[in-house]
């Protein structure tokens, strides 16, 4: 794998002090510590229908069964059906709506013109509204209550007062039983009332004073809600949350024997009385520092592989941030799953991040985390080896399957395979334990299938941690080297003789490093980009021009040689003013090193024999490569340049012209800087000349020095 770059431009975490880095790593102990659960681990781990794996055990002293949430909640039903609700009655509404009425009788009367008609009397009207609204509002009329009535279509058919309940009536603070069976509702008082009056002789014109009646029925009877549900309230704490007694010394649970609903909850119920005696006789500030002990024991390993293996990240505050930052967020999201209890802590998507590590970093990177940050989470989850097991193996199989990030179709194959992967050893582990398919459960295969969903949420989060940090990752390296991204058309267009340069170059390069090992797509890219700088004066090098007239015979050897060399330094700038990232420009800075360009160099010294020459003139400013990369693309530019210009390409002349370009290179010192050694070099060789055999494109004949020319 490569060796990381980041653009460290604008970078607020370019001071990469010991004293940041340490304050990072305790500040990141720190908050791990806040948010892992505090409470003591019960030290025996069980599921309900599965088997009791431990010793058998037995009670170490007594304890009281809780009782299950199905049983609090059907004895909190059987305490509500026995609280009344409480009505208070409000004399005052039935006396004001008789007033009205007696107010009101005499216009509506008038208004019915029903004393035009016949010799009626009103007062027989008055009298008979105010009896049956006095009997009324004495009797009480009320809204039911669906809370308290018997619930089903079919209720009141096999009990015609199934609607009725009992309640307590409140009159000036004084209690009194009744039952809505002898109260009215709006409804039933129109009805008594439309009843009553079909009875009478005296009143003529029934349906006028029904009607009129209408409008002065109203509630008299309240409903007290925040009475009631206070009485409520303390009726329920009275409820025992127990149900009998387990007593010191009695088997609670056999080993190997299928753990039942009743040897469950007395299980739950000693995990409790184990957990609240801990938390009162035990010290939790030593809970506190055996986490500190060991999330700080963790950190510290992950810090001395960093050191020792992965020195450039290790140095590097901005990439130890973000390995913290995707730690404390895993970890935390792990608690709260922990403290709200969610059915299932395989719901997390755990392999997003050796995904994410793998992505931004490398395979031994990730792999490292992602065993730490597991072996922390197993202290805080039930079933700790189960935990351990499946993470681990789904983690590896994560890693692995995105070795090389050149498809996007990867992310779902991936995603396959860490979903067989946890099938396959959920389904191994069921197995083992108990011998028997039955005790499958493949209703538990349902958070795997949502964490892997989930898991696919890391690739936005990649691409995120790029924009903020400036890494360059596959996946970035992937989208610059399509040859259909703006810089490269604009090059295809301008110079498309320095474009078909570069796609030969390319494919030398990558083919080499697949050979030595390193980063296939990063050298590719680096290769594509590496002589962009040529589209400011294509037609100065010679691969661009159409004739063989070259500008350069109007120009001195000095004005030809800085135009030769300012295409890496105005390539450098292009590149930046695309946002290309700082690991692609440096391919562009570093293709020729601080080599020499010795063909107008040459021409110097011959036109002018006794003058004394500024070398630095015709010199690449560099940097020399300082990577596999760059110095392997350093050698596919110059040999792929120098190849063009064999009239009769054979085995004997391309061998030949590889050899010495790569010498020349060598004793030039251009590889002191870079991680490549001679073996690397010679297989590089070997590759080239292999590749060079199926090129026939030839070019104008001149000596080897011009190939700087076209570099």
């Amino acid at each position: 794998m490569a060796k990381l770059k980041i653009n460290y431009v604008n970078s607020k975490l370019q001071n990469n002090s010991a004293v940041l880095k340490y304050g990072m790593v305790i500040l990141t102990i720190f908050l791990i510590c806040i948010f892992l659960p505090k409470q003591p681990r019960f030290r025996y781990e069980f599921q309900k229908g599965k088997v009791w794996n431990h010793e058998n055990l037995v009670s170490p002293y007594n304890f009281a069964i809780l009782k299950t949430k199905d049983e609090l909640d059907k004895d909190r039903q059987q305490i509500l059906k026995t609280v009344q609700p409480i009505y208070n009655l409000q004399a005052s509404i039935g006396k004001e709506q008789i007033d009205q009425f007696l107010t009101d009788i005499a216009e509506k009367w008038q208004a019915s013109q029903l004393d035009t008609v016949e010799a009626l009397n009103i007062e027989d009207y008055k009298t008979s509204g105010v009896a049956l609204l006095t009997y009324i509002y004495n009797r009480g009329i009320m809204s039911l209550n669906n809370r308290y009535q018997i619930k089903g279509e079919d209720a009141e058919k096999v009990d015609p007062t199934a609607s009725n309940y009992n309640f307590t009536l409140m009159n000036d603070n004084l209690a009194q039983q009744k039952n809505t069976a002898d109260c009215f509702t709006i409804e039933m008082a129109n009805n008594y009332v439309s009843q009553t009056l079909a009875k009478s002789k005296k009143i003529t014109h029934k349906t006028w004073l029904v009607d009129v009646l209408r409008n002065y029925v109203t509630v008299n009877l309240i409903y007290n809600e925040p009475l009631t549900n206070k009485i409520e309230q303390t009726a329920l704490t009275n409820i025992s949350t127990t149900r009998g007694m387990v007593q010191k010394g009695e088997l609670i649970a056999e080993k190997d024997k299928i753990i039942n609903s009743d040897t469950y909850q007395k299980l739950e119920s000693l995990k409790k009385v184990y957990e609240d005696e801990a938390k009162i006789s035990g010290n939790q500030n030593y809970v506190i520092l055996g986490q500190f002990l060991i999330v700080g024991l963790a950190m510290s390993l992950l810090m001395v592989f960093l050191f020792f293996f992965r020195r450039h990240i290790y140095n590097n505050n901005r990439l130890l941030l973000i390995i913290y930052i995707v730690i404390i967020s895993m970890l935390a999201v792990l608690s709260w799953a922990i403290a709200i209890q969610i059915p299932s802590l395989y719901y997390i998507p755990y392999c997003g991040v050796p995904i994410i590590f793998r992505i931004l970093f490398d395979t031994r990177v990730a792999l490292n985390i992602h065993l730490l940050m597991v072996l922390v989470a197993a202290l805080f989850v039930p079933n700790s080896y189960d935990f351990v097991f499946l993470q681990i193996m789904a983690g590896l199989v994560a890693i692995y399957s995105i070795k090389t990030m050149v498809k996007r179709e990867q992310f779902l194959i991936s995603s396959g395979l860490i979903l067989t992967t946890y099938i396959i050893a959920y389904i191994g582990l069921v197995l083992t334990r108990n011998g028997s398919f039955h005790n499958i459960y493949w209703s538990e295969l349902i958070p795997f299938i949502v964490s892997v969903g989930l898991t696919l949420l890391a690739y936005p989060l990649i691409y995120a941690f790029e924009k903020l940090f400036g890494i360059v990752s596959d996946l970035t390296l992937m989208e610059l080297t399509n040859s259909n991204s703006k810089l490269l058309r604009e090059l295809s267009l301008k110079a498309p003789g320095t474009f078909q340069h570069s796609l030969q170059v390319a494919n030398l390069a990558e083919a080499a490093i697949y050979k030595i090992g390193g980063n296939p797509l990063l050298v590719r890219a680096g290769a594509l980009y590496h002589d962009i700088g040529k589209m400011t004066n294509p037609l100065y090098f010679i691969e661009n021009q159409k004739t063989g007239t070259s500008p350069h015979e109007e120009l001195t050897p000095e004005q030809s040689a800085q135009i030769i060399i300012s295409h890496v330094l105005k390539g450098t700038e292009i590149a930046r003013r695309n946002q290309l990232p700082e690991v692609v420009i440096d391919f562009i800075r570093t293709h020729h090193g601080t080599t020499r360009v010795d063909y107008f160099y040459n021409v110097f010294i011959k036109k002018n024999p006794e003058k004394l020459v500024d070398e630095t003139i015709f010199h690449y400013p560099g940097p020399i490569p300082f990577s596999k990369e760059t110095a392997v693309l350093m050698m596919a530019d110059s040999v792929e340049a120098a190849s063009r210009t064999l009239k009769e390409p054979t085995q004997q002349s391309i061998s030949k012209l590889v050899d010495k370009i790569v010498e020349h290179k060598l004793m030039q010192k251009q590889f002191t800087e870079s991680n490549i050694t001679m073996k690397d070099i010679s297989d590089v060789s070997e590759i080239f000349k292999s590749m060079l055999m199926s090129i026939h494109h030839v070019r104008i004949d001149y000596d080897l020095s011009k190939n700087e020319e076209s570099d």
